[in-house]
């Protein structure tokens, strides 16, 4: 059997999390141990019984998403990684993607996102924006609906192509809520404001791109032992450095979530796409992509457990 990993991103966070992995397994609560070490705070206890507000913050949800990720994989690791074939983390869970496919230790890729959450806040402090999910189809393509409202009201871009009924729209405040009304024009079903610190994935970010680039390259990187598809192009990325450079461009450019499924489900036709973390909505966005494709969350001791028999089934 082949696999394939998802990673999520921010949002997928709930209180709770992983508490049940640290638990259950050794392997796991070492993980959760190693983040608290590097980042010098308690993100496991934050992620085992929140507060939820706390939790939710950027800075903490970040490094708490790549823990919980990175304990899932400490579990299974021996049982499936000989057989992964290629990985792929939305926004945040691409630097998880990277921690799975080898490329960075647990304790330095915490480091970098917990730098990458603080510097995403205090630029949303300095320059605040808004994010909106936009779902449905629309009569008119959402780049010209960003366009529009740019020309209009103020900088608003795509964020997330998440599906070809769901974009996430990113940027000042003005230009969101615009872009919001234009798309309602255009047919969209609803336009969601989201509950987040800073305009995400949009040039409003770029005074944060310095302070990334520097958290990257403290690190000790490896190249990937697996190709890990990249959120700006949706290319396979087999290198250190690539990974690096496109990890800092990702601050500001849109995640090619969409581009990025086609091209697994593509070139992985009968892999199973296991979602290692947080939730299920990664999976969810693919089965409505490729309903045909095999899939599996994979974050609670159940789900463990059901992925390890699994894959025990021979082929």
């Amino acid at each position: 059997m082949e696999y394939v990993l998802l990673l999520p991103g921010q949002g997928s966070q709930k209180v709770g999390m992983g508490k049940d992995l640290a638990d259950a397994f050794p392997v796991a609560r070492e993980v959760f141990d190693a983040v608290d070490d590097a980042v010098a705070a308690s993100i496991s206890t934050l992620a085992f019984a929140g507060p939820a507000d706390e939790l939710t913050r950027t800075l903490n949800a970040q490094p708490a998403l790549l823990a919980h990720s990175a304990a899932v994989w400490a579990v299974v690791k021996s049982a499936i990684g000989p057989h992964v074939r290629a990985a792929a983390g939305h926004s945040l869970g691409e630097f998880s993607a990277y921690h799975l496919a080898g490329a960075i230790d647990v304790a330095a890729a915490a480091r970098i996102v917990r730098r990458r959450g603080t510097l995403m806040y205090e630029q949303g402090v300095a320059r605040p924006g808004a994010m909106a999910a936009i779902l449905g189809a629309l009569t008119s393509p959402i780049d010209d609906i960003c366009r529009q409202a740019t020309a209009e009201r103020g900088l608003v871009v795509p964020a997330n192509y998440n599906s070809d009924e769901q974009v996430v729209i990113s940027g000042e405040v003005s230009g969101v809520a615009r872009a919001m009304e234009l798309a309602k024009e255009a047919g969209a079903k609803r336009c969601l404001p989201l509950p987040v610190s800073g305009a995400f994935h949009s040039p409003l970010m770029e005074p944060a791109v310095a302070g990334l680039s520097d958290a990257l390259r403290a690190e000790s990187w490896n190249d990937p032992q697996v190709p890990v598809v990249a959120n700006v192009n949706a290319s396979p990325v087999t290198s250190a450095s690539a990974a690096c450079d496109l990890l800092v461009q990702q601050l500001t450019a849109p995640v090619q979530w969409t581009r990025v499924s086609r091209r697994l489900v593509e070139q992985y036709p009968d892999a199973t796409f296991v979602e290692i973390g947080s939730g299920a909505v990664l999976t969810g966005l693919l089965r409505r992509l490729a309903p045909s494709v095999k899939t599996l969350s994979c974050g609670t001791v159940a789900e463990v457990e059901k992925l390890l028999s699994l894959a025990s089934v021979p082929a």
